[in-house]
C-alpha cells in the first residue's frame, strides 16, 4: 500500500473544513500507519478512529486536527497532553509547540507510545504514567492543555495547571457522546466555547469518572 498517497487524500479531505495550514502540514509528514497495529495499517488513513488495544482508540484524523487547530499553537508553548494512546496526538503537537508533556493511564501504552516516538526522533517529549491526580501539577502552568477522553464536567484540577489565558480543549459529558469544549482560563470567568459534538474513551481519575 501507499501510504504516502494515502495520506496526501485524507489530508485533503480533512481540509475542507481545518483552516489552519501547519497543523495540515504537520499531519501530512506524520506515519499515521506507524501508531496502529500492524492488521490495522491499511486503515490507517480512513477518517475514522481505531483501536488500538486495551479498550482506547487512537482518534479519528478530523477530531484530531480540529484539536490541534483549537490551541492555536505558535512553537513557542509548553503543552500537557492528558491520553497518550498511541502517541500520534503527541507527536503531531510536538511538531507544532516547543515541549509536551503526556500522561497515560495505562503503562502499557505509555511505554509503548514512549519508545516510538523516541525512535521516530522526538526529542521535545516527556511520556509520563498518570497518578491519582488528574494531569501533570508538577509542571504547572501550561500554555494549552489537551485531553484525549471525555469528562463530565470541566475538571478544576485542570484548569488550575494552566497559565492564564491559556487554552484547556476536552471532551464533555455523558460516558458514549460528548462536546468539545474548548476553556481559556481567565481571572473571573473562565471562558468556554463549544466546538461540537465527539465521541470519545472515558477520563478516569479524581474529578472525572470513576474506573
Amino acid at each position: 500500500m501507499d501510504f504516502k498517497k494515502a495520506r496526501e487524500r485524507l489530508i485533503s479531505r480533512i481540509g475542507a473544513e481545518i483552516r489552519d495550514k501547519r497543523v495540515l502540514d504537520t499531519m501530512s509528514r506524520i506515519p499515521r500507519e506507524k501508531f496502529v497495529t500492524p492488521d490495522l495499517q491499511r486503515s490507517a488513513y480512513e477518517d475514522r478512529p481505531l483501536p488500538i488495544g486495551l479498550g482506547q482508540t487512537i482518534s479519528q484524523p478530523l477530531i484530531v486536527a480540529m484539536m490541534t487547530e483549537a490551541l492555536e499553537l505558535t512553537g513557542k508553548e509548553k503543552v500537557l497532553e492528558i491520553g497518550t494512546g498511541s502517541g500520534y496526538q503527541t507527536a503531531i503537537l510536538a511538531e507544532l509547540a516547543a515541549t509536551v508533556i503526556s500522561v497515560e493511564r495505562l503503562p502499557e501504552l505509555a511505554e509503548t507510545a514512549g519508545t516510538l516516538l523516541k525512535k521516530l526522533g522526538y526529542t521535545n517529549v516527556t511520556v509520563h504514567v498518570a497518578e491519582k491526580t488528574l494531569g501533570w501539577p508538577k509542571e504547572a502552568p501550561y500554555d494549552a492543555i489537551i485531553t484525549t477522553a471525555g469528562a463530565p464536567k470541566v475538571p478544576p484540577d485542570l484548569v488550575a495547571q494552566l497559565k492564564f489565558k491559556g487554552t484547556l480543549i476536552i471532551p464533555v459529558g455523558s460516558r458514549y457522546l460528548q462536546e468539545l469544549f474548548k476553556v481559556t482560563r481567565l481571572k473571573t470567568k473562565n471562558k468556554i466555547q463549544n466546538l461540537g459534538g465527539c465521541r470519545f474513551v472515558s477520563l478516569i481519575g479524581k474529578g472525572a469518572w470513576d474506573e
